[in-house]
Order: structure tokens, then sequence, then C-alpha cells
């Protein structure tokens, strides 16, 4: 299994988040993120949620933590300024949910 692959096994498109639009940009190139190690040793899981803007070209031009476990963010916010979309005509946004 790929990166990329393993990556959609982790990351939620959350419903009703984005329009129709946002939703059809599909995720070229995303690196996982990494568990921190003191999330490791606490047995620490759970989830991030992230606001994305993405740019005409496809690179991640801003970021938002919405919520979830800041031990967690952090590596999740890392991660996710990495990822390249489709090109689209427009910026668009999306919120995506990182689980750990």
């Amino acid at each position: 299994m790929t990166k990329l692959q393993s990556m959609s096994l982790c990351v939620t498109l959350l419903a009703g988040s984005a329009s129709a639009a946002d939703q059809e940009r599909k995720l070229v190139r995303g690196q996982e993120p990494e568990y921190p190690p003191i999330a490791e040793k606490m047995h620490l899981r759970g989830a991030v949620k992230l606001k994305i803007w993405i740019s005409p070209d496809g690179t991640v031009r801003r970021l938002e933590y919405i919520g979830g476990h800041p031990l967690l963010a952090e590596s999740a916010l890392k991660a996710v300024k990495t990822w390249k979309y489709q090109n689209a005509p427009q910026e668009s946004t999306t919120v995506v949910e990182l689980k750990f």
C-alpha cells in the first residue's frame, strides 16, 4: 500500500462542509502525519479537524485548526501543509479529519 493510499484511510472529507466543486478536487500527493512520540507514550488516539484553503495550483495556501487533541494538531498541520491537490480554476476550501 502506498503512502497516498494509506492516507485515504485516515483522512475523511466531512460531508456538508464544502461545496460540490470543492469535493471534486482530489488529493494528488499527501504525506501522513507523524504520530508524536509523547502521544504514543500516553497511548493517545483521536482525530484532528482542519480547514484547508487550496490555491488554484493545488497547493495548500492556509490551514486552520478546528478541533481535536492539541498534542496531535501540530503533526497534522505539518503534514497537511505539504499536500497537493488537483489544479482548479479558483481557490477552494475543504474540511478534513485526520485520525490517529
